[in-house]
C-alpha cells in the first residue's frame, strides 16, 4: 500500500510538472527525466505495456512541440535542439540503456537525432520484451521518415549527405536488430514489415553514391573524396557492441564510400534484396520502382543494355496502370537507353511517342519530332531497308466518311472516302504518301440485287460515317460509356491522447482498391511499342493512296477518289468485281519510316455488287380496283446492262385485263441515287394482243420510269366457297354473317402479263392484283306459293359508286315472269351498270353478277296453333297447353321428286315419310311428350297430316311459338367406304332408325354409333337412313314470328307465422 500510494504521489507530481510547460523556463528534457523514472520503475515491475506508454507520450509531446515550432509558436528550451548536427552514427539498439546519450540529454546538450535514438531505443527494447518485433520496424520507418521532416521544421543545419549517412545505419541497424531476435523463417513469413527499411536503404545509399561521385562513369574526384571524409568523420569511432561484427552497419556503410566496387556490391546487395521482396509479397509496382531506381543507375554507370529491362518493366506497368506523367518521365529514360544502344527503331518509336505527348514541353516534343525527320532525311533507299512505326504515336484516325453516304453501291459507282486523322506532332509533317490497304471478298454483295448497308462494326454505317474511339499513348483506350468510380474521402483527424488536441488532419480514399486496380500480369498491353513487332505491310493487297499530304498539328482532312467502284485500287482490271471490300491497313510514309496502323478497328467494309435488269409494275393508289381504268408504274432497272437504240418492251394483253396508252406517254430517266437525268417519249405500238414499248437510251445502273393505264373485268361469277361436309356426307351451312364496308374483305382477283424483256431470252411473268369493289349476294324469299328474289349489291372499297339501270333477267329459258318491286325514285340498291361519283355521266360499264336458283317451288306449309287447356281463356305459366301442326301439300309431284328415294309407291299415289322436329331455341316453352317423329304424307295438293302434343309455358308474357323443324327422311342411305383410323375404331354422325320404331318412338336424335373395325381392310357399313333438309323455299313456315298471350299462374304460398 505504501508503494502504490507513492507511486501516485510520483503520477501527480509529474502531472504537475507537465501542466507548468506554458512557463518560460520549462524544460523538456528535466521532464523527460522525470517521467522516464516512471517508465524505469515500469520496466522493474515488468509492466513493459506501461512503461512503453510513458515513453509514448513523450514522443508525441515532443512532436506537438516541433509541429507547433514549424507554425510559429516555439518554445524557449527546443533552441538547445536547433544547434548544428555534429554526428550522425545511427541509431544504437544494442545497450538496453544508452547512458551517454541519456546523459546528454539530462545535461541538456542532446541534439535532435541523439534525443530521437534514445528514445527510439527504449521503445524498442520494450516492443522486444512484448514480443513485437514487426512493430519496431513499423515505428522506425516512421521515425527515419519524421526525423527528416523535423530537422527541415527546425532548420537545424546538417552536412549535405549526413542525414542519408544517418538513415542508412538506422534502418540497417533496426534490420540487423530484428534479425537477433527472430529466426530466418519468421523474417521470411514476415519480410512485409522490413521491405521498407531495405528499399528506404538502398535508396539513401545510391543518395550517398551519387553525391560522392562514386556512380560515375569516372569514379570520384578530390571534391568527391574531401566530401566522404568529412562524412566518415561524422560517424565517430564504432561502437564496442559492435567492433567486432564484420556485417555491421557502420563497417558496411565505410566499405560502401570507400571505393567504387564495394559501394555498387552494397547497393546492388540492397535493391536486389529488396525487388524480390517486394516481389514475393506481390507489391509489384513497388518492385518496380525499385527497379527503375537500379535502371538509373546503370545509366549513370554507363551501362544502357542492363538498364533497359528494368526501365521497360516499369514502362509497361505505368502503361498498363494509365499513370501519364510517369509514362512519360520513362519513356524519356527509354529513349536515352535506345539512343546509346543504337536501337533505331525501338528509338524512333519512343520519339514518335514523346513527341506526341502533351505532358512534355513543347521544346522537348520538337526535339523528339526532329529526331524522327532527320533519320528520314539522312537514310535513303539504298542505306537500308524500310522502318515500320505504329501511326498511333504518330498520328489517331478519328472518323472515316463515304462520299456519298452509303457502303452498298454497284460497280462502277463513284465513291470517296474521306479520313480525319489527328496528328500528335508539334510540327507539320511532309508525307510522301499516305495510303489504306484495301481486302477483297466475295463475302457479301455478288450479283442479283442491292444488299444491306452495313460492316462488320457497330458504326454509324446507315449514315456512311465511322466514328472511331479515343486513343491514349499511356494507357488503354477509356471508354467514354462506363465512367470510373467516384471518389469516396474522408477526413482522418490525429488528437493526442492526453488532451485530446488535434495534432494532424488529412484526407483518406476509402475505395483506392477500385481506382489503383492492378491488372494481371497476363493480360496483354495493347501499347504501339508492343503491338506493331507482330505486323507488318500488307504489301499484296490493293491500296488507296494519296501522295504529298502535309499534316498539320491536328486535325487533318484526307479525300481519297475511288473511281469505278475500285476504291481507288491501282489494278483497275478489278475494280468490276462485285464482292466486298475491307479497310484493312493505314500507312503513312515519311522517308524511310513508315508510321502503321496494323487493324482499322471498328471494322470497315464496302460493298458492291452486280445487279441484273429488272422490271417492276407498281400501282398508283393502295390497291388496284377492278372495273376501272387505274394508272400503273413501270419501272426498268438497267443494271449491268446498258439500254441500246431498238430495246423494246413487249407485253401482252389477256381477255381479262387490258393495258391502255395515251398517245403521249413520258418517261423519267433516274441515276442510281434517284436524281434525275433526262426525260424522253416512248413510242408504243399497240395491236389486239401485244403491246410494244420502245425504251429510251439508258446507261447501267440507271432506271427509266413510265405511266401506263390498265383496266380488268369483273368476272360475272364470283368464287365459291368450298362446301364443308360432315363425316355422315351431309353438307354444312355455315350462317352469313352479314358485313358493313369496313369490315368486308374486297375479293382479290390475280391477273397476269407476260413481259419479253430485250436482256432475256425468256418472258417475264408479273402478277398484278385487283380487287372487285363489289359485293353481290342473293336471297329467295317465299310469302306462300309466292316467291321474291332479293339480290344486294355492296360497295366494299374507300370509293363512291352511281348504280343505275337495273336489270334481272332468266338466262335458261322464259317460264317465268319477273317482275320488278323497286321504286324508280330512288336510287337503287342492286345495278348493272356502275360508275364512280368524279367520271362522267358517259363513262358508266357494266357489272354483272350471275346466279342459279333450283327448286323454287313451295312443297308444304307448315302452321301451328297454341290452345289452352280445356275450360281456360288463356294459356297460364306452368299449366299445360296444346300444340296442334298442320302439315299441308301445296304442289303437285314433279319429276324431280319421282327421282327421290324417299318414297313409295302405293297403287296409283305416292307416299313420301318427313321427320318433324320441335325445338325452342329461347327456352321459353316445355315441350311434353314427343320432340320429334316421322310422318307418311301422300304426294297429293291439299293433303294434310295433323300433330298434337302437350307444351308448357315457362313465362309469362306475349311468348313467341317453338320452332317447328321439316325434314326429307332418306330412309336407306347407303354409307360410303369407311376407312379404319389408326385406333380401329371411326364414330360417325348419323342416324340409325328403324322403320318398325319410328311410330312410337318418343324423341329423336341423331347419335354416333361406333363400329369396331379389326382388320386392316375397307369395311363398309350397312344402309342406315338420314335426313336431308328441304331447300329454301320448299317448306313454308306459317306460323313464324306469331305470339301467343300467356299469363302467370296463381300463386298459393303457405305462410308459418310463430308467435311468442
Amino acid at each position: 500500500m505504501s508503494f502504490t500510494k507513492n507511486l501516485g504521489r510520483f503520477e501527480d507530481d509529474m502531472r504537475t510538472l507537465r501542466e507548468k510547460r506554458t512557463e518560460p523556463d520549462w524544460s523538456f528534457c528535466d521532464y523527460f527525466m522525470v517521467q522516464e523514472e516512471l517508465a524505469f520503475v515500469f520496466e522493474m515491475l515488468q509492466q513493459f505495456e506501461d512503461a512503453l506508454v510513458q515513453y509514448d507520450e513523450l514522443d508525441a509531446l515532443f512532436t506537438q512541440y516541433v509541429l507547433n515550432f514549424g507554425a510559429g509558436d516555439g518554445a524557449n528550451w527546443l533552441g538547445s535542439f536547433c544547434a548544428p548536427v555534429r554526428s550522425w552514427n545511427g541509431l544504437g539498439l544494442r545497450r538496453p540503456i544508452d547512458m551517454e546519450k541519456r546523459e546528454q540529454i539530462q545535461r541538456g546538450q542532446a541534439s535532435l537525432l541523439d534525443l530521437r535514438s534514445y528514445l527510439f531505443s527504449r521503445q524498442c527494447t520494450l516492443l522486444v520484451f512484448l514480443q513485437r518485433p514487426w512493430e519496431v520496424t513499423q515505428r522506425a520507418l516512421e521515425l527515419l521518415h519524421n526525423c527528416v521532416q523535423e530537422l527541415r521544421l527546425l532548420e537545424v543545419s546538417v552536412l549535405q549527405g549526413a542525414l542519408d549517412c544517418w538513415v542508412f545505419l538506422s534502418c540497417l541497424e533496426v534490420l540487423q536488430r530484428i534479425e537477433g531476435c527472430c529466426d530466418r523463417a519468421q523474417l521470411e513469413a514476415n519480410c512485409t514489415h522490413t521491405v521498407g527499411l531495405w528499399a528506404y536503404a538502398s535508396e539513401k545509399l545510391k543518395s550517398l553514391g551519387s553525391l560522392c561521385g562514386l556512380m560515375s562513369e569516372n569514379g570520384p574526384n578530390s571534391e568527391d573524396l574531401n566530401r566522404t571524409v568529412d562524412l566518415l568523420a561524422g560517424l565517430g569511432t564504432e561502437r564496442p557492441e559492435t567492433a567486432f561484427s564484420p556485417l555491421s552497419p557502420y563497417k558496411k556503410l565505410k566499405e560502401a564510400l570507400s571505393s567504387v566496387e564495394a559501394f555498387e556490391r552494397h547497393y546492388l546487395d540492397l535493391t536486389h534484396a529488396a525487388m524480390e521482396m517486394y516481389r514475393a509479397i506481390g507489391r509489384l509496382r513497388s518492385a518496380r520502382l525499385v527497379g527503375k531506381s537500379l535502371a538509373e543507375f546503370y545509366m549513370r554507370k554507363g551501362a544502357p543494355r542492363r538498364a533497359e529491362g528494368f526501365l521497360q518493366d516499369a514502362l509497361s506497368c505505368y502503361v498498363q496502370e494509365g499513370w501519364a506523367l510517369p509514362v512519360t518521365h520513362t519513356r524519356t529514360q527509354v529513349a536515352q537507353c535506345q539512343r546509346l544502344l543504337q536501337q533505331t527503331k525501338d528509338y524512333l518509336q519512343t520519339s514518335a511517342l514523346l513527341a506526341g505527348d502533351a505532358n512534355l514541353p513543347e521544346d522537348k516534343r520538337r526535339h523528339f519530332c526532329q529526331e524522327i525527320l532527320t533519320y528520314t532525311n539522312h537514310i535513303s533507299d539504298s542505306q537500308g531497308h524500310k522502318v515500320v512505326l505504329s501511326m498511333s504515336a504518330f498520328a489517331q484516325l478519328r472518323e472515316l466518311q463515304f462520299r456519298p453516304a452509303v457502303t452498298t453501291v454497284h460497280v462502277g459507282a463513284a465513291l470517296q472516302v474521306e479520313l480525319q486523322l489527328c496528328s500528335l506532332m508539334p510540327v507539320p509533317v511532309q508525307l510522301e504518301q499516305l495510303s489504306v490497304s484495301v481486302h477483297f471478298s466475295l463475302e457479301r454483295g455478288g450479283v442479283g440485287g442491292r444488299t444491306n448497308a452495313g460492316g462488320g462494326a457497330k458504326a454509324q454505317h446507315h449514315t456512311g460515317t465511322v466514328q472511331f474511339p479515343m486513343e491514349t499513348t499511356y494507357g488503354p483506350s477509356p471508354d467514354p460509356r462506363l465512367p470510373g468510380p467516384a471518389l469516396q474521402l474522408q477526413a482522418v483527424l490525429d488528437r493526442s491522447a492526453s488532451d485530446h488536441t488535434l495534432n494532424t488532419a488529412g484526407v483518406a480514399c476509402k475505395n483506392v482498391h477500385l481506382l489503383l486496380r492492378r491488372r494481371g500480369s497476363s493480360a496483354s498491353l495493347d501499347t504501339p511499342s508492343n503491338s506493331i513487332s507482330a505486323v507488318t505491310v500488307d504489301d499484296g493487297a490493293q491500296i488507296l493512296k494519296t501522295s504529298g499530304v502535309k499534316l498539320l498539328p491536328g486535325n487533318n482532312s484526307i479525300v481519297f477518289t475511288a473511281p469505278n467502284c475500285s476504291l481507288g485500287c491501282v489494278c483497275v482490271a478489278q475494280s468490276g468485281e462485285p464482292g466486298t471490300y475491307t479497310l484493312r491497313q493505314l500507312c503513312a510514309s515519311v522517308g524511310r519510316v513508315q508510321f502503321l496502323l496494323p487493324h482499322i478497328r471498328p471494322t470497315v467494309q464496302y460493298h458492291t455488287f452486280s445487279q441484273q435488269p429488272q422490271l417492276t409494275i407498281q400501282p398508283l393508289t393502295e390497291t388496284l380496283l377492278a372495273g376501272l381504268q387505274q394508272k400503273v408504274k413501270f419501272a426498268v432497272v438497267t443494271g449491268h446492262y446498258s439500254v441500246k437504240k431498238g430495246d423494246a418492251l413487249q407485253l401482252s394483253n389477256t381477255d381479262a385485263m387490258v393495258l391502255l396508252h395515251s398517245s403521249s406517254c413520258p418517261a423519267q430517266i433516274l441515276s442510281s441515287t434517284g436524281e434525275l437525268v433526262g426525260e424522253s417519249v416512248l413510242s408504243i405500238q399497240s395491236s389486239e394482243r401485244v403491246m410494244s414499248i420502245a425504251l429510251p437510251l439508258a446507261p447501267p445502273y440507271h432506271s427509266i420510269e413510265f405511266q401506263l393505264e390498265v383496266l380488268s373485268h369483273i368476272p360475272a361469277l364470283p368464287p365459291r366457297p368450298q362446301i364443308q361436309r360432315l363425316t355422315n356426307g351431309e353438307p354444312h351451312h355455315a350462317r352469313a354473317k352479314p358485313c358493313t364496308r369496313s369490315d368486308c374483305a374486297m375479293t382479290a382477283i390475280e391477273q397476269k402479263v407476260s413481259v419479253d424483256c430485250p436482256w432475256s431470252i425468256y418472258s417475264t411473268p408479273i402478277t398484278l392484283t385487283f380487287h372487285v369493289p363489289f359485293s353481290a349476294k342473293h336471297s329467295l324469299l317465299s310469302a306462300g306459293d309466292r316467291k321474291y328474289i332479293q339480290v344486294c349489291v355492296q360497295n366494299v372499297s374507300e370509293m363512291n359508286f352511281h348504280l343505275a339501270e337495273l336489270s334481272l333477267t332468266e338466262r335458261e329459258g322464259t317460264t317465268l315472269e319477273l317482275q320488278s318491286l323497286n321504286d324508280k325514285t330512288r336510287q337503287l340498291v342492286s345495278s348493272q351498270h356502275f360508275s364512280p361519283v368524279t367520271a362522267e355521266a358517259s363513262s358508266f360499264r357494266p357489272y354483272l353478277y350471275e346466279f342459279q336458283l333450283e327448286s323454287l317451288s313451295t312443297l308444304y306449309s307448315v302452321k301451328a296453333e297454341i290452345l289452352p287447356s280445356p275450360g281456360a281463356k288463356h294459356c297460364h305459366t306452368g299449366s299445360l297447353c296444346w300444340l296442334e301442326v298442320c302439315i299441308t301439300r301445296l304442289a303437285e309431284l314433279s319429276e324431280a321428286e319421282r327421282e327421290d328415294t324417299g318414297l313409295t309407291e302405293n297403287g296409283d299415289d305416292y307416299i313420301t315419310k318427313m321427320l318433324y322436329e320441335v325445338v325452342d331455341d329461347s327456352s321459353n316453352w316445355a315441350v311434353c311428350g314427343r320432340s320429334s317423329g316421322l310422318v307418311s304424307i301422300p304426294v297429293a295438293v291439299g293433303t294434310t297430316h295433323r300433330l298434337q302434343m302437350e307444351v308448357m309455358p315457362l313465362f309469362a308474357g306475349n311468348l313467341p311459338f317453338p320452332t317447328i323443324k321439316l325434314f326429307k327422311y332418306l330412309p336407306h342411305f347407303s354409307t360410303p367406304t369407311i376407312q379404319p383410323e389408326t385406333d380401329g375404331c371411326l364414330e360417325r354422325d348419323s342416324v340409325s332408325l328403324l322403320e318398325e320404331q319410328m311410330e312410337d318412338s318418343a324423341s329423336i336424335h341423331s347419335r354416333g354409333s361406333v363400329l369396331s373395325l379389326g382388320g386392316s381392310e375397307p369395311v363398309r357399313g350397312p344402309p342406315l337412313p338420314r335426313r336431308e333438309p328441304f331447300s329454301t323455299g320448299q317448306v313454308f313456315y306459317c306460323s313464324r314470328g306469331r305470339q301467343v298471350l300467356v299469363l302467370p299462374g296463381k300463386d298459393d304460398h303457405l305462410l308459418e307465422v310463430n308467435v311468442t
